[in-house]
């Protein structure tokens, strides 16, 4: 009995120490004119990266090659890939640059993170924005661009998709933990 609570408390330990108790949820998007509706022809590309931890969304995005200086970017919600959509989430202020870097973290929970068209489409509450965008981004069906003068629809545009862990990662994971476990077998029998 004293050598299964041994066993079952190291295994708790060693996944306490590597499971976090809130995992965040990462999305990517590659922007590209070819993604545009209808396509741009834009040599300009793009990535983002948005991390949702709680109802914090952290936006860090980089651009290069607009044909001229973005005039604005966003998060466009919720329809499936070639739709264009509503303005969501501005970014702002977003450089007016023809390439640069944006980073910024927004409270999802806040009517002033959202534009007020996409309050109201979703239902008229900040709580029913973000659970609308919240589904958006799992399900795929909400975008990223960037904006200037000469694509005033839009220069680049990535479909943002939610990041899964690679087969390494998990491989990884799972050695590790059958190594902690074999560990703890050869303290119990020692």
């Amino acid at each position: 009995m004293f050598k299964r609570i041994v066993l079952t408390g190291s295994l708790v330990l060693a996944l306490a120490l590597v499971i976090p108790a809130h995992a965040d949820t990462i999305y990517s998007a590659v922007l590209l004119g070819s993604n545009e509706v209808p396509p741009t022809g834009s040599p300009a590309t793009g990535v983002g990266i948005f991390t949702l931890s709680g109802n914090m969304l952290t936006i860090a995005e980089t651009f290069t090659g607009l044909t001229a200086p973005a005039s604005a970017a966003h998060i466009h919600c919720c329809g499936p890939v070639g739709v264009n959509e509503m303005v969501a989430v501005p970014f702002t202020p977003f450089p007016n640059a023809t390439a640069g870097a944006f980073n910024t973290t927004v409270d999802l929970s806040l009517a002033s993170t959202y534009t007020a068209g996409f309050i109201t489409q979703e239902g008229g509450t900040a709580a029913l924005a973000e659970a609308g965008l919240i589904a958006g981004l799992n399900s795929g069906n909400a975008y990223a661009n960037i904006h200037d003068a000469n694509f005033p629809n839009g220069e680049i545009r990535g479909q943002i998709s939610q990041v899964t862990p690679e087969p390494a990662s998990l491989l990884l994971f799972g050695t590790g933990l059958i190594a902690t476990v074999q560990i703890a077998r050869r303290r119990i029998r020692a």
